[in-house]
């Protein structure tokens, strides 16, 4: 027969366990919902034959509900910022450059091709994956060399003094795109909320002589 302390061990134990299912079941819940979304892959400064480019890469996962509204014709605007500004001890910073640009994503059901297009051009792909995967990557029009030299006017001589300069990267869905039905559930369901955080990081004041980049690791899932 059992007797009470054995009792109440067997019945401990059986919370016990309980309780790890429930925090294994969360884990991997939190895990799936953190695996969606945008998120800064690498952001960077390079030199180019116009001068220097800003540009980005975004890993991009859609939640099941947004990845259904696109299969059946909803078109996806995702709209890019990369900026870059200049600190004033006196005044808030001001932009140095500024790019904004606007990326749709689509499916077609006869092709079965998802398609993103910006202004005139479009790129077909067969897969959601790797129509994705382009989309990340974004960059702004190069900002002549010729701003970061001594014959570069006001900006140039900018560049020569203390400032600091600290270049942005960020990625959100445009919701207000969106059909007017889809536009009220967003503004309650958080599977529509996409929006990368707004990565930051210093640019070197030296830009005519060195390269800056700085690369980030994507936010773990």
């Amino acid at each position: 027969m059992m007797s009470t302390m054995d009792f109440f061990m067997h019945c401990c134990k059986k919370i016990l366990n309980l309780l790890g299912r429930l925090l294994l079941l969360l884990c991997v819940c939190t895990s799936v919902a953190n695996a969606e979304g945008i998120a800064v892959a690498k952001a960077e400064i390079h030199a180019v034959d116009e001068g220097y480019e800003i540009s980005a890469d975004f890993k991009i996962t859609l939640p099941p509900t947004v990845a259904e509204a696109l299969k059946h014709g909803v078109t996806l605007n995702f709209v890019s910022e990369l900026t870059i500004t200049r600190s004033r001890w006196y005044w808030l910073d001001s932009a140095v450059t500024q790019s904004e640009q606007t990326t749709k994503l689509s499916y077609n059901a006869l092709t079965r091709q998802y398609r993103i297009s910006r202004g005139t051009l479009f790129q077909g792909f067969s897969n959601l994956e790797s129509a994705l995967r382009v989309l990340g990557h974004q960059s702004a029009p190069p900002i002549p060399a010729s701003a970061f030299t001594s014959g570069g006017g006001y900006v140039a001589k900018l560049l020569k003094s203390e400032t600091r300069y600290t270049a942005f990267a960020q990625m959100r869905l445009d919701t207000s795109q969106l059909p007017k039905p889809l536009q009220v559930s967003a503004l309650t369901d958080s599977d529509w909320n996409l929006e990368s955080e707004r990565h930051s990081w210093p640019v070197q004041s030296d830009l005519s002589e060195t390269d800056v980049s700085e690369k980030a690791e994507a936010s773990k899932p």
